[in-house]
């Protein structure tokens, strides 16, 4: 087990109050690698998974995803088609999404067994070939208690207007799997839907729960009075790190009110672009982490992250 496993299970507010030097003295910050090692290997593998532990991940993220037979699974898109072959082995199966005219292949409308058939890592690079689109269940099995886990609720939404329990599927997975059995603070639950953290603040109140926070949505969540209803559900927010960017009392401000603070991508493959005035990805982290105060960051970089 990891220390920084700690942080998330204690109340936020005690650390919150004290004084900023202090809370960097006795807070251990903390490293979630975004879709496991995703610069360096195919997103959401078990490869990726395993180099985000070798690198010293403290939490693994996983986005879920449900299959058309209701089987968990680690997948980012809705659709299967960037990250996997399936325009090859199904070809006829895409569909059309109405918002942007393109051909989709929903892994709503396939099953787990299908699933299992596509090439999950070609894409990314021909050395990852044969690599599969993991289930929740192998994923779990595959980090074990190495590192903490971080799943998605992915976009509910769609599940909803389909009819589908999204968030009753990952209960039931909590005893199924035995994930209440883990230690404390090793599984955290996030989403950018308000309502399954809701649920999930009802249903399972022992496991910490992050309101992710996309840069429209700024402006409703980070006021003192959205602050104040995202604490009263959730136990963090994750917000788009340009929401955070030099804004060291807002990072106080949601402290306060006893949330954790994890901005989110830090990432090689945007780095250029997105933050010029930093000499390095590991110069940008240590920014947020120490100079803003954050308590942890979402990199698809582990190898890069600060401890100090």
């Amino acid at each position: 087990m990891r220390a920084g496993w700690l942080l998330l299970t204690v109340v936020a507010s005690f650390a919150a109050n004290m004084p900023a030097i202090a809370r960097q003295s006795t807070v251990m910050k903390q490293l979630v690698a975004h879709r496991g090692a995703s610069a360096y290997a195919p997103e959401h593998t078990l490869a990726s998974y395993r180099l985000a532990m070798s690198q010293g991940a403290d939490f693994v993220e996983q986005d879920l995803a449900v299959t058309k037979d209701n089987v968990l699974i680690c997948l980012h898109d809705d659709s299967l088609d960037r990250t996997t072959n399936v325009e090859e082995v199904f070809p006829d199966r895409g569909v059309l999404d109405p918002a942007t005219g393109r051909e989709q292949w929903l892994a709503l409308d396939f099953t787990l067994a299908e699933i299992k058939q596509l090439d999950a890592g070609s894409w990314f690079d021909p050395k990852f070939a044969g690599e599969q689109v993991p289930t929740w269940e192998e994923a779990v099995a595959t980090v074990s208690t190495a590192a903490g886990l971080y799943p998605e609720l992915k976009t509910p939404a769609l599940y909803r207007a389909r009819g589908i329990d999204q968030t009753a599927l990952f209960i039931d997975s909590v005893s199924r799997l035995k994930l209440d059995a883990r230690p404390a603070g090793s599984l955290i639950i996030q989403s950018f839907d308000e309502l399954p953290l809701r649920e999930l603040s009802r249903r399972l109140p022992m496991f910490p729960r992050v309101l992710l926070i996309e840069t429209k949505d700024g402006g409703r969540w980070l006021t003192d009075e959205g602050l104040k209803e995202a604490a009263s559900f959730a136990t963090g927010i994750g917000p788009s790190k340009g929401l955070l960017d030099g804004k060291p009392e807002l990072i106080r401000q949601v402290h306060a009110v006893g949330l954790t603070v994890t901005p989110y991508t830090f990432t090689s493959r945007a780095y250029v672009t997105a933050t010029p005035r930093f000499k390095t990805l590991t110069d940008e982290m240590r920014y947020f982490l120490f100079d803003l105060d954050v308590d942890a960051v979402f990199t698809d970089n582990p190898d890069q992250f600060p401890r100090r």
